[in-house]
């Protein structure tokens, strides 16, 4: 009777075993696998920091401008060359001329009364850096801009000695608040005392009016001899129709000189701004990068020694029945493992960091999911990557030479 020879296949390790095997190594080893693993958490925090950063700032950026309007326009008087001893100026019916464009929804408008100012009679004006500018009513609502401390202009202040201080200008003559209740303090224009009633907020879209102060128009025209000639003409217009408005707005303002009319969207110079940081994040990206490489490599030198120190475990497996394939997996699923823990601790740590930016900043807390996943898919790889050759190394070890080794 002929004996049958029975091929026995292969076991196979389930997921569940090749996952306690690749645990127990760093169980026992906690300080070689922590420091393992850091390189690949510094990656990872990288990655999840230098795109969750430019994300929340862009965000603060995308709600202010939502706040102000994309549909602002700025048309600045521009000086005559042929003319250069009279001051830049736009004629003065030009800011109702403005309000008559189909499409414009709001006109307002500032003028340089060409002041100096003064904290106290005892400092020379010269070389402060401030401008003296009247103002109408209707430019904080039109600016989006908002009040800091105090009140703006009104119908009922603006004829008397009273100014508004723009955020940096507050700064430079030392008023930063106004504390209800008590007195207001005073600045001198030229030789005329003015009352400070309100300080501005930051305004973004207005930077001369942030290192400026702010007079009213008929109290400037009273005591300051403005001539009610507008430097700076702002329009707010409906999205569609901006661009149109934008083409027609200084042969309007000025129609005998509309080359001296310079026509800019304020917001076009955040949007440079973005470019600028996004230039940045690419170039961090980069350094990600190299961190994640440099943690590679760490993670693929440990996994190499730790196969050099289990030689002999490695060959009692392999006298035990632990075919090659077993071997490998074990290996692979220890490196891959090391590289998971410290992908999630990196993007733990990254998240963090972003949380503490962002809200230090003042911004909305924005962290880009598709680069969590990235980051984590990312040290899933470089785990597989950096635990091929150690792992392959090991599989081709003999029992004889397992078990034989020093």
């Amino acid at each position: 009777m002929k004996r049958r020879t029975e091929i026995t296949a292969p076991v196979r390790l389930a997921l569940s075993d090749l996952l306690l095997l690749g645990l127990t190594r760093l169980r026992t080893r906690p300080l070689r696998a922590a420091l393992s693993a850091l390189g690949i958490s510094i990656g990872i925090a990288t990655v999840v920091v230098v795109t969750g950063i430019p994300a929340s700032s862009q965000q603060a950026v995308m709600d202010e401008l939502a706040n102000l309007g994309p549909d602002l326009l700025r048309a600045a008087a521009v000086p005559d060359q042929s003319h250069s001893d009279t001051p830049a100026g736009l004629p003065e019916a030009s800011i109702g001329m403005a309000g008559r464009i189909g499409p414009v929804q709001e006109t307002s408008g500032v003028a340089n009364v060409h002041a100096g100012v003064r904290r106290t009679d005892k400092v020379d004006s010269t070389g402060t850096g401030i401008t003296v500018l009247a103002a109408k009513p209707n430019l904080l609502p039109l600016l989006g801009a908002k009040i800091h401390s105090g009140t703006f202009l009104t119908t009922a202040n603006e004829h008397f000695p009273t100014v508004v201080l723009g955020a940096k200008a507050a700064t430079w003559l030392g008023i930063t608040d106004l504390p209800p209740g008590q007195p207001k303090p005073r600045i001198l224009l030229d030789d005329t005392w003015f009352t400070v009633v309100g300080i501005l907020a930051r305004s973004p879209l207005a930077p001369d009016v942030e290192q400026s102060v702010l007079v009213g128009w008929d109290a400037a025209k009273t005591t300051l001899a403005f001539d009610g000639r507008p430097s700076v003409v702002y329009v707010r217009a409906t999205d569609t129709s901006l661009e149109d408005v934008r083409a027609v707005l200084g042969r309007t303002l000025n129609p005998e000189q509309p080359g001296l009319v310079q026509v800019s969207r304020p917001s076009e110079a955040l949007a440079a701004q973005r470019i600028t940081q996004n230039a940045f994040s690419t170039l961090f990206l980069g350094l990600a990068g190299v961190a994640l490489l440099v943690g590679g490599i760490g993670v693929a030198n440990t996994m190499v020694i730790s196969v050099l120190e289990r030689r002999r475990e490695i060959g009692l497996r392999r006298a035990l029945g632990a075919n090659r394939g077993q071997i490998r997996g074990q290996f692979l699923t220890e490196s891959v493992v090391l590289c998971t823990i410290g992908g999630l601790l990196g993007a733990v740590l990254g998240i963090l960091g972003v949380i503490g930016y962002a809200n230090s900043q003042g911004w909305p807390v924005v962290i880009p999911a598709n680069a969590l996943l990235a980051g984590v898919g990312a040290s899933i790889v470089v785990g597989v990557l950096a635990g091929v050759y150690p792992a392959v190394r090991a599989s081709l070890l003999t029992p004889t030479e397992a078990l034989a080794a020093d």
